[in-house]
């Protein structure tokens, strides 16, 4: 019988694997926002997709090099998931 609180337990583990992963992504597209900002306030150039194209390069790039180690998370949150499978069915 699975309790609510191994319900929530689980839930709780998804979420962090899923804040972990996404984590350094989303730090490195804020900095790279914060830099363009900057350098648009100090410019004065108020382009739009000036603050857009270099975040989404930065996060295409932070693929590149976070990606494995996305990749090794995630694999090891859904084999913990797998291997407990029999807990979850009763």
């Amino acid at each position: 019988m699975v309790s609510g609180e191994f319900v929530i337990t689980l839930a709780e583990q998804g979420i962090y694997t899923v804040l972990i992963i996404t984590g350094p992504l989303l730090i490195l597209a804020l900095v790279v926002g914060l830099v363009v900002s900057i350098f648009q306030a100090t410019t004065q150039i108020q382009e739009q997709t000036l603050a857009f194209i270099p975040k989404i390069v930065a996060v295409l790039v932070g693929l590149v090099f976070f990606g494995p180690w996305m990749l090794t998370k995630m694999i090891e949150f859904t084999s913990n998931l797998f291997q407990n499978l029999n807990q979850f069915v009763g």
